[in-house]
């Protein structure tokens, strides 16, 4: 069926209190998607964001981000007093994230919910049900506060014992959040909306994850990474790119029959409708850079048990529900595990007109099984692109879409996304507003200024609402 949505994470939603979080703002978006006809709602990872803020570095695989719990519903709750948080400077800008303000603020105003939270057999059920990661989630998180922010690897030893009471406050962190993002997506799915959650293939060094599960991953005798992922050089990084997360010990896993695997993406499955994997070439053969590296250059691809591992995820749970990005440096081993799997790959409208390398992404090479994207999270927006990209890549684009001043470039790429064979397009919320460069989300391999791009209220006008839904309907989505 064919079908389209917008790509706007959480934290960019319109909130009073520094950041997106999963209140009144998120159901009045989802109310504008239903207005604008759209069948999805695409969102970044729900990860406790660390190092960096971004959500592709999470200190959890599993736990969601304390930040994007709702002040407001639980004041409702009679968890929470309007002077508790109303009191605090959450920023100086309305469009914009300031994760410094949050990282000072925002769990202490969440340390008052513990004077009034009584726990209940509905939480009792969550504490054990989500036993398998909330017990290290819950002692990383403390320790992790009581050594004042320094990656576990730092933490003094031998390490004191966990606070059991401040292990509990973690918990209850998940209960809640994890209970307003209940709510949120059944208030969606009642309005034909559909959620694409994202799922980064690796997690961050400095995590529950590695700290409490080492044997998954590459590690010499003091839990040190002994390699870590990245990818190799190529025309737009002459150094590649180094991430610096340890990279999967495959023989274990494969061992263990995937079993780590399988809670996850069990898990992500009572989150989302659909899920978005990350870097998926990554389960086919992925890039191992030695760890102390400067750059990516020295790295080399190694094979990964990508088929064995879906079989064994499809027996476990049956066959998921799972777009495949696909981007980057693709091979024909890559090419054949999206075959074998069937899960739609992504085509990014940005890089059909790279002189360099953009056949595949040009409309007329699409299939109907694919995901059709301007840009993603990690682009320019269209509108910076259009400034910035190369002139005869701009030329391309106008001659092959056939754009015009008097409908606007924006425009034209918009409908030319929708008008393509694809099964699914998603459209960035900054593209459909026809930002610049400044409401980028995301620039690689930089560390600083991302992930802040926010939208306010006047941002989902009636006017635009309109406009899609004609757009939608015209294209037959």
């Amino acid at each position: 069926m064919r079908g389209s949505g917008i790509l706007l994470h959480v934290s960019s939603l319109p909130s009073p209190y520094g950041i997106g979080t999963l209140g009144k703002a998120a159901y009045d978006f989802v109310d504008f998607l239903e207005k604008s006809g759209q069948r999805y709602w695409q969102i970044l990872p729900l990860g406790h964001t660390g190092f960096g803020d971004s959500p592709y570095q999470a200190f959890s695989a599993f736990a969601g981000n304390p930040y994007m719990i709702d002040f407001d519903s639980l004041r409702e709750e009679g968890l929470l007093e309007s002077y508790e948080y109303q009191r605090f400077d959450w920023g100086e800008t309305r469009r914009k994230v300031d994760y410094g303000k949050l990282s000072q603020n925002r769990i202490s105003v969440l340390k008052n919910v513990m004077q009034r939270f009584k726990k209940t057999e509905e939480y009792e059920l969550f504490c054990a049900e989500n036993a398998f990661w909330l017990e290290d989630y819950s002692v990383f998180a403390s320790m992790k506060e009581r050594f004042s922010g320094a990656p576990f690897f730092e933490w003094k030893k031998p390490l004191p014992q966990a606070d059991k009471r401040e292990c509990e406050f973690w918990k209850v962190l998940q209960f809640l959040f994890f209970s307003q993002w209940k709510r949120l997506k059944d208030y969606a799915n009642s309005k034909g909306i559909k959620i694409i959650g994202d799922l980064p293939i690796y997690v961050a060094y400095d995590s529950a994850d590695v700290m409490g599960n080492p044997k998954l991953f590459e590690l010499d005798y003091k839990g040190r990474p002994i390699n870590v992922a990245g990818v190799p050089p190529d025309a737009f990084s002459p150094s590649g790119q180094l991430w610096g997360n340890p990279v999967f010990d495959w023989d274990y896993m494969q061992s263990d029959g995937f079993g780590w695997w399988i809670k996850r993406i069990r898990h992500s499955q009572k989150l989302f409708d659909v899920l978005r994997i990350d870097h998926f070439r990554g389960f086919s053969s992925f890039y191992s850079v030695p760890f102390g590296s400067k750059n990516a250059v020295n790295g080399k691809w190694r094979a990964a048990p990508g088929e064995e591992l879906f079989e064994a995820v499809e027996k476990a749970i049956g066959k998921p529900s799972i777009i495949a990005e696909d981007l980057g440096f693709i091979d024909d081993g890559v090419r054949e595990l999206i075959k074998k799997t069937g899960f739609p790959g992504m085509k990014i409208l940005q890089f059909a007109f790279d002189s360099r390398d953009g056949g595949d992404y040009l409309p007329h090479n699409y299939t109907k099984n694919c995901v059709a994207y301007i840009g993603t999270h990690d682009n320019d927006t269209l509108a910076g692109w259009l400034k910035s990209a190369p002139p005869k890549d701009v030329d391309r684009a106008v001659e092959y879409l056939r754009l015009n001043k008097t409908e606007g470039c924006v425009e034209g790429f918009i409908k030319s996304a929708l008008a393509s064979v694809a099964d699914t397009v998603i459209l960035t919320m900054q593209d459909l507003l026809s930002l610049g460069t400044k409401a980028r989300m995301n620039t690689p391999s930089t560390v600083s200024g991302n992930w802040q791009w926010r939208a306010v209220e006047e941002d989902f006008s009636f006017a635009l609402a309109e406009k899609l839904n004609k757009w939608t309907a015209l294209y037959g989505r």
